[in-house]
């Protein structure tokens, strides 16, 4: 059987809705964690087509002599894993750690350690 590609939209849409479902909690222990692996797929699938996008995305560097911008490929070692395998991480703003709030990159990180 062929596995089904969807959107991006849609695979976040659906992973929202098994993150409620599992946090409402009136689902069973079985169909809970058939829906936790369901929301693990729906997730890797999404770090997927988020890892194409980023090989698609040129960054405009200029405008070169002829009028015509000048682009090169985005470089997404920002994002991307460093060598020892920990991922490179922004410092957190003063704000977040002294209110202790949490910033969207420490909502991610944490979504990435629960799948």
């Amino acid at each position: 059987m062929a596995k089904k590609q969807v959107r991006f939209e849609e695979a976040l849409e659906q992973l929202e809705e098994i993150v409620r479902e599992l946090e409402e909690g009136e689902i069973g222990l079985e169909e809970s964690l058939k829906r936790y692996e369901d929301g693990v797929k729906l997730l890797r699938q999404c770090y997927g087509i988020l890892e194409k996008a980023e090989r698609r995305i040129e960054l405009v560097t200029g405008v070169g002599d002829d009028g015509q911008p000048t682009t090169e490929p985005f470089d997404a070692t920002a994002t991307a894993e460093r060598a020892d395998g920990k991922t490179a991480r922004r410092p957190r703003s003063a704000k977040s750690t002294a209110q202790g709030e949490k910033t969207e990159e420490d909502q991610e990180t944490q979504s990435r350690q629960l799948f």
